[in-house]
């Protein structure tokens, strides 16, 4: 902790983040997307519910009742939007069971929304928010920190400049990154490694959508498009993966057949499945990790260096 009290890093991370929070109420606001509140926990978890996922879920005893650290309120925001919103937004904290490492928090922050429509639209958003991010940076009383820390602020300025980012399809990147980019999870179909992302992050000027991805390697409740891949993709900067979007499945019947292909048991989504057959919406949304974000703009290759008050899987914390 006295370390951290003296640290001009650690001052700067701090004054980075509340610019980043005031930067995202004021981009939402400006489009009518409503600031929502969320509970912390889930009784139906998310982000582990792909057949190749290496994400694990945190389970907790709340007073005497089995539940689970949110690992995403994506769920929940899908719920507020039939509330009447034009969409919905948080910052919060998300926590996961893996092990932390350099690129790979147990708990982050995580800026999620959701809003009406599909995956191009949700793209456009997200393009819209990063950039939007990236030219209040560059405006801060802040920037000139930020330069001496990443060596220069060409990288920012390019992207507050840019409409709409490259994108590569799934299919694409595997002839782009060749077999060493390439791994086999179990899921039927093979995922981009770490070093894959990188090649591609290079190969498209320091950032790349890398979309439809196939359907079995992703979450269930991906919609699924015409040619049989997911209607997701995942924003590819810095360390790697920043932003995930996708469309979601309109009704139950769609949502309990990936459920079905994904061998994940419908009954601890039995409220998700009536949400959907009750009041049908095509909705999209994002997540984006606001640490590999920090990590990106400070061009800085490990993550754990962007908590204040770590809370890292089996270490002990001081605060």
């Amino acid at each position: 902790m006295d370390a951290t009290l003296r640290s001009p890093w650690f001052r700067l991370i701090a004054r980075l983040n509340a610019e980043l929070v005031h930067a995202t109420n004021d981009f939402y606001r400006e489009r009518g997307v409503a600031p929502v509140l969320m509970p912390i926990t889930v009784n139906s978890v998310s982000s582990p519910m792909g057949l190749g996922s290496d994400s694990l879920p945190v389970r907790v005893d709340l007073f005497g009742q089995p539940t689970y650290l949110a690992d995403s309120m994506q769920f929940q925001l899908e719920f507020m939007l039939r509330m009447g919103l034009s969409g919905a937004y948080y910052i919060m904290p998300t926590f996961r069971g893996e092990d932390p490492d350099s690129s790979h928090l147990n708990q982050f922050f995580h800026s999620e929304a959701e809003v009406p429509g599909g995956l191009d639209d949700v793209m456009r958003l997200v393009e819209g928010y990063v950039t939007t991010l990236c030219a209040r940076l560059v405006a801060s009383p802040m920037a000139e920190k930020i330069r001496s820390v990443a060596g220069g602020l060409d990288h920012v300025t390019d992207l507050a400049g840019r409409d709409r980012f490259p994108e590569v399809t799934f299919e694409e990147a595997c002839t782009l990154v060749g077999p060493d980019g390439l791994e086999d999870r179990g899921a039927g179909a093979p995922t981009i490694t770490r070093a894959g992302e990188q090649h591609l992050i290079e190969r498209f000027g320091g950032v790349v959508w890398l979309s439809r991805m196939p359907r079995q390697t992703v979450p269930f409740y991906q919609a699924t498009g015409a040619d049989g891949t997911a209607r997701c993709a995942d924003l590819l900067l810095g360390l790697g993966e920043v932003a995930g979007c996708g469309e979601r499945h309109t009704t139950r019947e769609a949502t309990e057949q990936a459920l079905h292909e994904h061998d994940v048991d419908p009954a601890q989504y039995e409220w998700y499945l009536r949400m959907k057959d009750r009041a049908p919406l095509r909705t999209a949304g994002f997540g984006l990790g606001l640490e590999r974000f920090l990590a990106w703009l400070l061009r800085h290759h490990d993550i754990r260096d962007m908590h204040l008050m770590p809370r890292l899987k089996g270490e002990p914390t001081w605060m």
